[in-house]
């Protein structure tokens, strides 16, 4: 059973025209399956430390695009199908790309299970969890800083059909704090694999 979810990475910008005040600048994602805490947090701790690494947090859009790249890597054995004989060459990835070589597939689930979201649109209803990843306004040069988030209790926002935007700010949120603290505090009873 899917557990569906929607992440919201958002950076504050401050505008130098006073009467604009300040904005938030979004990029919103769907995510079809495994959208429970856990693994939610994992991936998202996984994406800070690669991006830490390499320097390469660019802001919401970039994030969340890199997310989606990661999530999507770490289906693409569901292509392979267990088959000994399916392999995947590194020189050549663009053979798992040809049609012909998907035909063993009911659906392909690699290219599925994600959406690049309107944030004005909220969220579709079907939704089990939503995350808000607040980054910090800072210069890929600069030393890393820490990511907060905020975790909505299980279903806990409005749901209905049509354009749900109200619900991240009517959401009632069973945490929010240090990307860090939530995985101490939401995942502290599970295995934590790196």
């Amino acid at each position: 059973m899917s557990t569906r979810s929607q992440l919201r990475f958002v950076q504050r910008v401050e505008q130098t025209d006073e009467t604009d005040g300040s904005a938030d600048r979004v990029a919103q994602v769907y995510r079809h399956s495994d959208g429970y805490p856990g693994s939610v947090l994992r991936d998202l701790a996984q994406l800070k430390e690669l991006l830490d690494a390499t320097r390469a947090e660019r802001g919401p859009g970039y994030t969340a695009a890199t997310f989606v790249f990661l999530d999507k890597l770490s289906t693409v054995d569901l292509y392979l199908d267990g088959d000994p004989e399916r392999t995947i060459d590194a020189a050549q990835p663009a053979d798992l790309l040809e049609p012909s070589n998907m035909e063993h597939l009911d659906q392909p689930l690699f290219l599925l299970g994600h959406g690049v979201e309107n944030p004005v649109d909220g969220i579709h209803g079907d939704e089990e969890y939503l995350y808000v990843v607040e980054l910090p306004t800072e210069n890929p040069f600069d030393e890393p800083t820490e990511w907060t988030v905020k975790v909505s209790g299980h279903s806990a926002f409005p749901r209905w059909d049509g354009p749900t935007d109200e619900a991240f700010e009517q959401a009632s949120w069973q945490f929010h704090g240090s990307l860090e603290d939530a995985l101490t505090e939401l995942v502290r009873d599970e295995v934590v694999v790196k």
